[in-house]
């Protein structure tokens, strides 16, 4: 059976698939601190993932279990139910030996091996011991992990700057995370503390200085002080982008 990873570490391309899943590793639809690298797109055919240009053409021939976006020019890819990491020809730079891998994020990537989460650096060393839960991907220098049960954060020593204490800890965006703290959502800083009080049924990451947030069965956005600027009137939302949210009524 397949573990959290599926929603946790295939930060590439997993939020395509799970868009209102409280999904990780910056929800691991593409973080803040971290946007494909390379005009590649993973595409599947048949059981097999490939990848393509803009053109339509493969750069890569169908071959992986798995692909996800490339991020800091490596994409992390399933073969034969071991990841890796391969560039943008398609080689392996790092070979397949993880049970899941994340995207790399300021020269780091989430990996799991013998059961638990570390760190690895683009030559495949670890930097951080896998010792975590559940690992998501680096933003602001933290990043959020989950030990005995909770979510804290760690620097990129594995030094835990804000303590397991969430149920649930996202990614930072815009100087922000959102966390679940007693079955509520709400946001905090850098240094752990609450600036915006849970209070939500759900929470998504800060863009273009809104969330969206689910309230009494509706999503509306709110803005980094916590008040609505779009009411909750909506039966999902996601975060605004270069060109607009994705809204159903």
């Amino acid at each position: 059976m397949k573990q959290p990873i599926l929603t946790v570490l295939k930060a590439g391309f997993i939020f395509i698939i799970l868009l209102v899943t409280p999904v990780f590793c910056g929800r691991q639809s593409q973080t803040p601190a971290a946007r494909p690298a390379k005009r590649l797109a993973p595409v599947k055919i048949g059981n097999r993932w490939g990848y393509i240009d803009t053109t339509g053409k493969f750069v890569i021939n169908p071959q992986f279990d798995l692909a996800g976006f490339f991020f800091e020019g490596l994409a992390a890819v399933e073969l034969d139910g071991r990841w890796g990491y391969i560039d943008t020809t398609g080689k392996f730079v790092i070979n397949p030996q993880f049970y899941g891998a994340g995207p790399f994020s300021k020269g780091l990537a989430a990996v799991k091996f013998d059961g638990k989460y570390g760190y690895i650096d683009k030559t495949g060393r670890f930097v951080i011991n896998p010792q975590f839960d559940l690992a998501g991907s680096f933003s602001k220098g933290l990043a959020a992990v989950k030990l005995d049960g909770r979510w804290g954060y760690i620097d990129t020593t594995g030094r835990f700057v804000i303590n397991p204490q969430f149920d649930f800890a996202g990614s930072f965006s815009k100087g922000l995370a959102e966390v679940k703290l007693d079955g509520r959502w709400g946001y905090i800083d850098t240094t752990g503390r609450l600036v915006i009080n849970p209070q939500f049924d759900f929470a998504l990451p800060f863009s273009k200085g809104l969330a969206a947030v689910k309230l009494d069965g509706k999503y509306g956005y709110i803005d980094k002080t916590g008040r609505f600027v779009i009411n909750p009137q909506f039966d999902l939302a996601l975060p605004f982008s270069r060109v607009s949210a994705r809204l159903r009524f």
